[in-house]
């Protein structure tokens, strides 16, 4: 087979990666997600058995354009019509759906999955005929369109905590700072009005800062039964390909809750160790 040159992404391309829920086959999924990153996409990744509910929020908190996802336990007929089904009714279904199986999933299944509407399940045959890299192309220029590019009065929904609207705002400060940079001012104005306690948690790769993080999560959760936390994680970009594993949400267990919002920044620059957008 020829080899395949990666496709190389006009926009910044953010795709949740994850295997399904009551599924420990998480070979396949890591193989994916590390192509995927090398390919110049931003990668949030939820390692294996996650539950619709779990990788939907995900998509609509890191207002990601794709939903990459592995299902080798049978129930995938369920598992991606639900996914479909869930995204239209939080306001997402421009969010795609990409899924892969081996021979689990029959060929016919992947009809009636594609017809109802998921972007692109692929099967064996694909890969024989396409290669990882092929599938990995077709998948990445599916999704490559821009996030945040137009702002719809989402400004005015932030004191309702609404979730699409802060997700489209970081959005639009990430790839469109100078379009945005009125609307962007609004927000700055709110939030001098306010005084949020915001701590700051460093130290070196696989110190403990996720863990560290998700305990504070949890006993927040526990002893403030009526406020809301915001997480903001920061992993380097790739200087070659522009890529980065957004992976802290892997150790993150107490986060699925409607009180707390989590957003997973690339730094965009491979000499810092911080997103500039931070602020």
């Amino acid at each position: 087979m020829q080899e395949v040159a990666p496709y190389k992404p006009k926009n910044k391309v953010r795709i949740v990666t994850a295997a399904s829920l009551f599924d420990g086959h998480d070979a396949a999924i890591n193989i994916m997600r590390r192509i995927i990153q090398a390919t110049g996409c931003e990668v949030i990744h939820l390692g294996h058995d996650r539950s619709v509910e779990e990788v939907v929020n995900t998509a609509i908190q890191e207002d990601a354009q794709a939903i990459a996802v592995t299902s080798y336990q049978g129930g995938h007929n369920e598992y991606f019509k639900y996914m479909h089904d869930l995204l239209k009714e939080k306001g997402a279904g421009h969010v795609k759906i990409f899924g892969g199986g081996g021979g689990v999933i029959l060929p016919e299944e992947i009809k009636e999955l594609m017809d109802y509407g998921i972007t692109r399940i692929y099967s064996p045959d694909d890969g024989r005929s396409m290669g990882l890299q092929g599938m990995i192309n077709d998948m990445v220029e599916k999704c490559d369109f821009p996030t945040g590019q137009s702002l719809n009065g989402e400004v005015n929904h932030l004191k309702e905590k609404d979730i699409k609207s802060i997700a489209r705002l970081i959005s639009a400060a990430e790839n469109f700072p100078e379009e945005s940079e009125a609307e962007l001012d609004k927000v700055h104005q709110l939030a001098d009005k306010v005084s949020t306690p915001v701590l700051g948690i460093t130290g070196t790769g696989g110190a403990g800062k996720s863990s560290l993080v998700d305990e504070l999560v949890r006993r927040f959760l526990i002893d403030f039964e009526d406020k809301k936390i915001g997480i903001i994680s920061v992993d380097p970009s790739k200087r070659k390909t522009g890529g980065a594993l957004l992976g802290d949400r892997i150790r993150m267990n107490s986060i699925n809750n409607p009180r707390v919002y989590m957003r997973s920044l690339a730094t965009r620059q491979s000499n810092l160790a911080l997103s500039k957008h931070v602020r």
